[in-house]
């Protein structure tokens, strides 16, 4: 299942912040790194020194282009914004404490089913997905035989995980995607191969 040109996606959660694990952020704005975040993405800096990026894409929110411009910086490279790259859309949830969250029946269904659950006001991670997935078959065809670094968020880097390991989507807790990690796809015209998942930041 190799051979031929393939690509190397290295996908990038952004580093904390100072709301993680207390609010579900989506798409609000004004998230920015904190301290320990920007320590964690110099940190990551460092390890990707060992791969030489041909590019470096990121999700438009501040968090992630805070990530990734620590990783451009390192090489060489100006930060490329992708939109498909992007947190997925939580609808009237982004912004609200987890705490608020819990025993709404709606938000246990988004849990459990996310195959066709979806936030209200949001979208389906099948449908953030599909953005993604097309987003790394543009990537491939893009730069192929090169590296690239995807930086983006856990979701939507489970999403792609879960495309390449042909996976539903409805398995989505059963890895994590930690802040600052990197997770390795091999992409070719075979298809793709997860390398790893979830590594720490050396």
């Amino acid at each position: 299942m190799s051979g031929g040109v393939e690509t190397i996606l290295v996908l990038l959660r952004h580093a904390s912040h100072d709301r993680l694990g207390s609010v579900l952020c989506g798409r609000m704005p004004g998230v920015t790194l904190s301290e320990a975040g920007r320590r964690e993405a110099g940190a990551l800096a460092v390890t990707l020194a060992r791969h030489r990026f041909a590019a470096v894409l990121s999700s438009p929110l501040e968090r992630a282009v805070e990530t990734a411009a620590a990783i451009a910086a390192s090489q060489a490279l100006a930060v490329e914004v992708e939109e498909d790259l992007n947190e997925l859309d939580l609808g009237a949830w982004a912004g609200m404490r987890f705490e608020d969250l819990r025993g709404d029946p709606a938000w246990n269904v988004w849990n459990s089913a996310r195959s066709h659950a979806r936030p209200p006001g949001g979208e389906t991670m099948l449908e953030a997905q599909a953005r993604t997935a097309r987003c790394i078959e543009r990537l491939r065809r893009r730069y192929a035989g090169r590296t690239v670094a995807l930086v983006s968020h856990a979701d939507v880097i489970k999403a792609a995980l879960c495309h390449a390991l042909g996976l539903s989507v409805d398995f989505h807790a059963r890895f994590e995607i930690a802040p600052a990690s990197l997770s390795v796809l091999i992409a070719g015209e075979w298809g793709l191969k997860v390398h790893s998942i979830n590594e720490a930041a050396e």
